[in-house]
């Protein structure tokens, strides 16, 4: 007998058989297919006058408050969740090809517009830019092409070696992205690693050149900051004297405390090092 039998003499006979206790409800994720939030998700179209056509086109950027910063490299290359912010800060006109980071794009002469015309555009392949995201391949290419517009433009050497920096920090984040289970992956990842390096000695001696003949800041960068940067890149290529200096003028100056922390972080594996040289020379 059912629960609810007997229930026909009442004339509910169509009751007899119901369930007593209802189906939960599924919850609302169960119900509901989550959005997959995607890269293209922190992104809109700003529209963009190239100073040099005077024509207007779109350039993907990174929407304000979306992107969070996590924390940095030891040489302050900015970490973002949920994407990389960097592969965003170059813009380039896809009609005639002058290309600049962001801060820069505007910014240029009477004289610096006619030789990017006469080497540039003369010779670009008119682009379809357009695109959801940039991979780190594109983002590079972008870059790289930056450079070549601040060399043809001749640039100063500080904007230049902030590009290379950059293009480095690029190379780093594709060699942190590359799919392990590629069949060439080390290959791959080798060679983001030396393309890394050369650009960041090309930084290296851009940034040199900038702090004695340019006036701070360079690119937004003050001068501790800059000496803070040059210290990190000259202790990769064991320029331990340099190195040292930098740190020394550093702590010495009133730089902010965040620089002097990391520099007094610096100067500690700088001495290890400098022991662990020494002890190998014995």
């Amino acid at each position: 007998m059912g629960l609810l039998s007997g229930l026909s003499r009442f004339g509910l006979n169509n009751l007899e058989n119901m369930e007593v206790y209802e189906e939960p409800e599924n919850t609302k994720s169960d119900k509901t297919v989550q959005k997959i939030v995607q890269e293209q998700d922190y992104l809109f179209d700003k529209s963009c006058i190239c100073p040099i056509c005077n024509k207007e086109f779109k350039v993907r950027t990174v929407r304000s408050g979306k992107v969070k910063l996590v924390g940095s490299d030891q040489d302050l290359r900015p970490r973002y969740e949920p994407i990389d912010a960097l592969k965003y800060d170059v813009i380039m006109c896809p009609l005639c090809g002058y290309t600049a980071l962001g801060r820069f794009f505007q910014l240029i002469t009477v004289q610096q517009a006619k030789s990017i015309k006469e080497t540039i555009c003369v010779n670009f392949t008119s682009q379809e830019d357009w695109k959801e995201i940039y991979t780190y391949d594109e983002a590079l290419e972008r870059y790289q092409l930056a450079l070549a517009n601040a060399v043809v433009k001749r640039a100063k050497s500080g904007e230049k070696a902030y590009i290379c920096l950059k293009t480095a920090w690029i190379l780093r984040g594709k060699a942190e992205h590359l799919d392990r289970k590629l069949p060439d992956y080390e290959n791959q990842k080798k060679q983001c690693e030396d393309a890394e390096q050369e650009f960041l000695r090309n930084a290296l001696d851009g940034f040199m050149t900038a702090r004695q003949s340019e006036s701070f800041p360079i690119c937004g960068l003050d001068q501790s900051t800059v000496d803070y940067i040059l210290a990190v890149m000259t202790m990769r290529f064991e320029q331990y004297d340099v190195t040292g200096r930098l740190i020394t003028a550093i702590l010495q100056s009133a730089a902010n405390p965040r620089v002097k922390n990391r520099a007094r972080e610096l100067k500690e594996e700088l001495l290890a090092k400098l022991r662990e040289k020494n002890t190998a020379s014995e």
